[in-house]
C-alpha cells in the first residue's frame, strides 16, 4: 500500500529536481535529461530519483558525473521548497525504462516477422489427402451394392 504523503512528497520532488535541472544548473556535463520517477520510503528521509539521458553512454556517464556534483545543492533546495522537517536525502539512479523499451520492440519485430512467415506458410498449404474428404449423398449412388453373405 502507498503511502499518500510519500507519493504527493515524490511527485513535488519531480517537479522540484526537473525545473532545476533545466534553469538553475549550469554544468556543461549534463546532458538531455528527464526526471521519469521519484520513489520516496515511508518516513519520507530518502528519495531515489530516476532519470534518463538522450544520447551514448559517455553522455550518460558525464550526466552521472554532473547529478553527483549537484546533489547537495539540489537536496537544499528540495529542502527550502518542500519544507518539512527533515529533508530527504537523494540518490539518482539511470532508469532502466529505455533499454527495456527496446528490447520490447525488438521482441515485437521479431513476432511480426514470425507471424508473415506463418501467413506465408498458410498461403503455399495445401489439404493432405482429397480436395474434399467429405462423403456427399450422390456418391452413395455411384458405389456398387454390397453383397449380403448370411443367406
Amino acid at each position: 500500500m502507498v503511502n499518500p504523503r510519500a507519493a504527493r512528497v515524490a511527485e513535488r520532488i519531480q517537479q522540484i529536481v526537473a525545473s532545476m535541472l533545466g534553469k538553475q544548473i549550469k554544468d556543461p556535463r549534463l546532458g538531455m535529461v528527464t526526471i521519469t520517477d521519484v520513489r520516496v520510503t515511508g518516513d519520507l528521509q530518502h528519495a531515489d530519483v530516476f532519470y534518463t539521458v538522450f544520447g551514448d553512454e559517455h553522455d550518460a556517464k558525464s550526466t552521472a558525473a554532473a547529478l553527483r556534483s549537484a546533489t547537495g545543492v539540489i537536496r537544499s533546495n528540495v529542502g527550502k521548497q518542500l519544507g518539512l522537517r527533515l529533508t530527504p536525502s537523494l540518490a539518482f539512479h539511470l532508469d532502466a525504462l529505455p533499454e527495456s523499451a527496446k528490447s520490447i520492440e525488438d521482441l515485437l519485430v521479431a513476432a511480426k516477422f514470425r507471424d508473415e512467415q506463418i501467413r506465408q506458410m498458410a498461403r503455399e498449404a495445401q489439404y493432405a489427402g482429397d480436395p474434399d474428404p467429405y462423403r456427399r449423398p450422390e456418391d452413395d449412388e455411384q458405389d456398387e451394392p454390397v453383397e449380403d453373405f448370411a443367406q
